[in-house]
């Protein structure tokens, strides 16, 4: 039986999604806690891997077990043996055809960017922080010119994986609610640190720095050390994964974090 999972968490607590040597990740919890529901040892696969941080609202991961649950199982069982930073907010059968990771069709990230002189309190560690005045309306119009198939390598860490360098975004744009700035991005698949490097760059466009059709040459530079440096993973979330609807999951897609 195959068993997809609706997930969110605080990345703070954690080394990231992934499974490490000293046990530190989400999905070493995740898989211990689901594996005392089983009764049998389990190997979760997710739509993406976060970094050490970086939250979501709507993680997508399945798995494959002999045991025959009620589908309320996998959710308030395993929540009750989960930490508080992690929660299942639901679980449904999926065919053997399903893959959290290669069925996704778009996935969606949040940058929650806090614009004021005081540094956060009360939202430390789950928003961004920006102490200078920014320029949202130059921003909007640096964004726009990464929105369609790019080579980002300008924006690519040292450290990524992935094949190519070469992804299609469908969607970037800039939603303002006083202070607060949620930024959204939509595209097939990411590179590794690419949100947390755009978000750098579109910061240095709002302080000034650079003009915004600074970004559509740093694209075309396809060179990482003339990026800015890349922005903390504070006000990062995986906020939704778009499959086919003939796989029936719910919708896990959010207009941002803490409206979904």
């Amino acid at each position: 039986m195959r068993i997809a999972l609706g997930i969110e968490y605080d990345g703070r607590p954690f080394c990231g999604w992934q499974s490490q040597p000293s046990r530190c990740g989400i999905q070493d919890a995740l898989e211990s806690a689901i594996g005392a529901v089983a009764g049998e040892a389990i190997t979760l696969n997710a739509a993406g891997r976060t970094d050490q941080g970086v939250h979501a609202s709507n993680q997508v991961a399945h798995f494959e077990t002999r045991a025959t649950r009620p589908l309320s199982a996998w959710v308030r069982g395993v929540n009750a043996q989960l930490p508080d930073a992690i929660a299942i907010r639901w679980a449904r059968e999926v065919p053997d055809e399903f893959h959290a990771r290669f069925s996704a069709r778009l996935r969606t990230y949040h940058y929650l960017l806090l614009n004021r002189p005081e540094r956060p309190a009360l939202l430390a560690g789950r928003v961004g922080w920006c102490h200078r005045p920014l320029d949202v309306e130059a921003m909007r119009a640096a964004a726009q010119l990464l929105v369609g198939e790019h080579d980002f390598s300008s924006f690519r860490s040292s450290e990524c994986q992935a094949k190519s360098p070469v992804k299609t975004m469908s969607r970037v744009s800039i939603d303002a609610d006083g202070a607060l700035l949620a930024l959204t991005f939509a595209a097939s698949a990411f590179l590794h640190h690419m949100v947390r490097n755009i978000v750098g760059a579109l910061v240095m466009v709002g302080k000034g720095a650079h003009a915004p059709p600074w970004v559509g040459d740093l694209l075309a530079l396809r060179d990482r050390t003339h990026g800015p440096a890349t922005f903390m993973p504070d006000g990062l979330y995986l906020s939704g994964i778009a499959y086919d609807q003939r796989f029936g999951l719910p919708p896990t897609e959010s207009v941002h974090p803490w409206k979904s």
